[in-house]
């Protein structure tokens, strides 16, 4: 998800960790990352930045802000400076200070949350706050190619960050001190679920949505279903029917029915296809018919595919 309009409020004034802990409103900037706080609620979301935000350049709202800024939690936005997965001494540091001065004690439910590098921070990051919960979408666990051989994404990023030496280089290995998390990807995305295959365990709720891509974020977002999420893990610890009943909105969603009619023609499923597009546009009737040229051109691929194949 690529970054949104800052806050409607003007950058907060500079404040050290200590005035941080307890004031309503801060910005601190350090070296390779900033921390932008909005005080609301007794329940704090901390988001970290993706690859997209970070192409937005500054000044810009932390992660996710216009969606949960109306749910009324605190929202803390941990901003990194590069496309560097924050592998990087500034960003850890800042969260370590917040917790040496009490900061999350102030809230009773810690929530940390990113999409792809920013959910490889959330689970990073979370064994520095007691008992924070992790609502992380397709995220990597490590960019190490030792590690995760299968991981060959993103490579210009990865060539310009750091990923030799420990502390903070491998998610998984921060699993076993998160109090809850879960994990939102695409299994039918290769490298997606062999790090959600990594990141298994007891107190991991891994949730499979197929053909939501890497960029499943996306795909949550118009489904309205990620306010679920949220609070799923802001009142309990996971998702629950609620979230898969609203979830059924996605046969709606652009990207979900391209990647859909895209793996069934990809596997000589043409009447799966057609039968899909049918669907589909029978559930878009109200949509510009621009809207539905693509699902057009699927059907019509997928009859003239299944004629070839009758012909010979």
């Amino acid at each position: 998800m690529e970054a949104e309009t800052p806050p409607p409020l003007d950058i907060p004034p500079e404040t050290g960790l200590d005035g941080a802990a307890a004031a309503e409103r801060f910005l601190i900037r350090g070296d390779h990352a900033n921390l932008w706080f909005e005080g609301r609620g007794d329940a704090l979301v901390v988001s970290f930045d993706n690859l997209a935000t970070i192409d937005e350049g500054w000044p810009r709202g932390p992660w996710a802000w216009k969606r949960l800024e109306p749910m009324g939690h605190s929202v803390l936005g941990v901003q990194s400076h590069a496309k560097d997965w924050f592998r990087q001494p500034t960003a850890p540091v800042l969260l370590r200070g917040l917790e040496e001065r009490g900061f999350f004690r102030r809230f009773r439910r810690v929530v940390l949350t990113g999409a792809s590098m920013g959910g490889f921070a959330a689970l990073n990051f979370a064994p520095l706050i007691p008992e924070a919960r992790v609502l992380a979408f397709s995220p990597q666990t490590t960019m190490n190619k030792v590690i995760a051989p299968y991981e060959a994404r993103f490579p210009f990023a990865v060539k310009r960050s750091n990923w030799e030496g420990m502390p903070f280089l491998d998610a998984a290995a921060a699993v076993p001190y998160i109090r809850r998390a879960v994990v939102v990807y695409d299994p039918m995305v290769p490298e997606d679920r062999a790090h959600a295959a990594r990141l298994a365990g007891p107190n991991v709720q891994l949730l499979r949505l197929p053909f939501a891509t890497h960029e499943a974020i996306r795909v949550v977002l118009k489904t309205a279903t990620f306010p679920l999420l949220i609070d799923a893990l802001v009142e309990g610890d996971g998702a629950g029917p609620e979230f898969w009943q609203a979830y059924r909105a996605r046969r709606s969603v652009p990207k979900w029915q391209r990647a859909l009619l895209a793996a069934a023609a990809n596997r000589g499923r043409h009447g799966l296809v057609i039968r899909a597009a049918d669907v589909m546009l029978r559930l878009g009737q109200g949509l510009p018919e621009e809207e539905k040229v693509f699902i057009r051109r699927a059907r019509r691929g997928a009859v003239n595919a299944r004629k070839a194949g009758a012909a010979t």
